[in-house]
């Protein structure tokens, strides 16, 4: 058996309380049923498209694996779920086509679903379509590209991005880019935002594209308010109080500058995202195998991490983890600031137990129940303050027509 130090119990325990907790299954009413099936619910954030490219499924079927599939969507009642345009970081540098291509590619593949299955699912252009499609009993696949790498430069290529359903961009993403320095990138080469990512924010603000601060570092986040007339995204972002020293996330500060703004956070469900224990336990296996890599090679180090995971298995979020981060922004600015932008897709295996795939929105809505909120709060929570700020965004760029 792998002994841990004496530094590390205490994230063994965290481990151990965490997977108790998650252990406990939600028991859902039918009430929450029903206000997961007769409210819009909006997911601004699962990674389908590139799912898909990496090994293609017909996700307008049940499908083996994965987070996403119509029958899970409908059990759930997900019912305008953003489909993420992601592009990686590696996409843009000298001699590349800063993911062009591929953004095509993934917004060809949306397009698609909704060709093959036309009695499932439409792709969604407007507020006013995710209403009409949410009366006619279809799911929305509204758009956004995750990684303004493909704008390349170009304010022509972020109008041709919007004319085929781009309605949001998330300015970067691992890596500093062209627009904006990354929250994971420690090169901070711009200070923030570029000269042209400045110009950019105006630009969006005119054509009516969202502007999605997930990703970006602090720097660029102020900068992007400071120049936006709209209110902006955090599309799948989740809380620094939780996670300190994880700069991914936002801290206290930012969320009172979102709300001042008018703009919304989209509560991420990663366990990384809403935990510190699996980063905790990541760092520790890490070092573990950087370790025993440097002493003795990499199939011995192999078999450390092996027993690593065998003694101290993942330490994975509880529903609860994630209602507290809706409780925390809830308490510091208020209801209006509050969405769903889940990571499906997007963060492998580490989903809390009772928000593992599309099908357990009712769970969520249970827990928000027991925690007292209302169904009116609620429905802001699933879909409402979004709407919101999609809505004005749209106003805005119509008044400057």
């Amino acid at each position: 058996m792998l002994m841990l130090a004496t530094k590390y119990l205490p994230i063994l325990a965290v481990s151990l309380l965490s997977l108790s907790t998650s252990l406990q299954a939600v028991t859902v009413s039918e009430k929450a049923k029903k206000i997961a099936q007769e409210t819009i619910i909006v997911d601004s954030h699962i990674d389908v498209p590139y799912r898909m490219h990496k090994k293609w499924v017909d996700v307008t079927k049940a499908t083996d694996g994965g987070d996403f599939d119509y029958p899970r969507a409908k059990t759930g009642g997900l019912n305008a779920p953003f489909m993420s345009i992601y592009i990686p970081a590696t996409y843009e540098g000298e001699g590349k086509d800063f993911g062009v291509q591929l953004a095509h590619q993934l917004i060809d593949s949306v397009e698609a679903i909704a060709y093959r299955a036309g009695d499932k699912f439409a792709v969604a252009y407007s507020t006013d379509d995710v209403y009409a499609q949410f009366k006619q009993g279809k799911i929305s696949l509204p758009m956004g590209m995750e990684n303004g790498s493909p704008i390349a430069n170009s304010f022509d290529n972020l109008a041709m991005f919007y004319k085929r359903g781009i309605r949001y961009v998330t300015l970067s993403h691992s890596l500093s880019n062209h627009i904006s320095d990354s929250s994971y990138d420690l090169r901070r080469q711009w200070k923030g935002l570029s000269e042209f990512g400045k110009k950019l924010i105006p630009e969006m603000n005119k054509i009516g594209m969202m502007i999605d601060i997930s990703h970006v570092s602090d720097d660029a986040f102020y900068q992007a308010l400071e120049l936006t007339k709209a209110p902006v995204i955090a599309s799948h972002s989740s809380l620094r109080k939780f996670t300190p020293g994880f700069e991914r996330n936002m801290d206290d500060e930012m969320i009172k500058a979102l709300a001042k703004n008018g703009g919304v956070i989209q509560i991420n469900f990663g366990s990384s995202f809403v935990s510190a224990a699996p980063r905790e336990w990541q760092d520790t296996l890490k070092a573990k195998y950087e370790a025993e890599n440097t002493k003795r090679g990499e199939e011995k180090a192999k078999r450390i991490e092996k027993l690593y995971k065998d003694n101290n298995p993942y330490p994975f979020a509880s529903l609860d983890t994630v209602l507290d981060h809706i409780d925390h922004v809830k308490n510091l600015v208020g209801i209006d600031y509050i969405g769903i932008g889940s990571d499906y897709d997007g963060v492998g295996d580490s989903l809390p137990r009772d928000l593992k795939d599309v099908s357990y929105y009712p769970q969520l809505v249970q827990g928000l129940i027991n925690r007292g909120y209302s169904e009116k709060d609620i429905k802001k929570i699933l879909s409402g303050n979004f709407m919101r700020v999609w809505k004005k965004v749209e106003q805005l760029a119509q008044s400057q027509k």
